[in-house]
């Protein structure tokens, strides 16, 4: 395993109004973050807040290409971005315990914070397709080019890992400086990783490492 310091290569916030930053997700333009009783777009270009979607937000978000998904308590509501109308809901695996949330493959993956797992559901009925087990909380979690990331904070270290989503071994590590958590995970499928940065109400961008040839 590779592991070495994250770098951390941009801060946003704190905003106003936003005591503490959850799920995180990347639609090409906007990063969404999830604030409790909110969605907020920010711009990263800007580190502006430029929007906000009224809609419970207390964990993962993810970003299909098309819709949002959000964790609300026990369940993952389907969002249309424009105009914040909840299309679908259907139950989230950990009934509460859930924490990060990603798209790839078609399916959702959503992470397991004390539970220590990953699942891949479906979108359409939340069956569990498949469960990754970790040894670390688990918080965020992102797909990009063909690899599963994930972030984990457990008391004051975390750190943002790269798995084998067959066998859920540890490839790749950044840790992140003590006191630094990462409560929220998303790509920008290129060299950032977006983070969401807990209590703090910051939103973080950390340098992905370049693949080995």
């Amino acid at each position: 395993m590779r592991h070495k310091p994250a770098e951390i290569v941009r801060e946003y916030g704190p905003f106003p109004g936003v005591d503490s930053v959850h799920g995180v997700s990347f639609d090409g333009k906007m990063v969404w973050f999830a604030t409790g009783d909110r969605l907020n777009a920010l711009d990263p270009e800007s580190g502006q807040a430029v929007r906000a979607i009224d809609v419970t937000a207390d964990a993962g978000t993810a970003f299909d290409g098309e819709h949002l998904y959000q964790i609300a308590g026990s369940v993952i509501r389907k969002i249309d971005p424009g105009t914040g109308q909840i299309l679908a809901t259907i139950p989230a695996p950990g009934n509460g315990g859930d924490s990060g949330l990603a798209w790839a493959e078609g399916t959702l993956w959503v992470g397991q914070h004390r539970g220590r797992r990953i699942y891949q559901i479906s979108p359409e009925t939340g069956e569990v397709l498949r469960t990754i087990e970790s040894d670390r909380f688990v918080t965020g979690v992102t797909w990009v080019e063909g690899e599963l990331w994930h972030g984990t904070w457990q008391g004051s270290q975390s750190d943002i890992r790269r798995i084998d989503p067959q066998t859920g071994d540890v490839l790749e590590r950044l840790d992140m400086p003590a006191g630094t958590g990462v409560s929220g995970l998303e790509s920008d499928g290129g060299e950032r990783f977006f983070c969401g940065g807990g209590d703090s109400g910051k939103v973080r961008a950390v340098r992905r490492p370049r693949r080995q040839a």
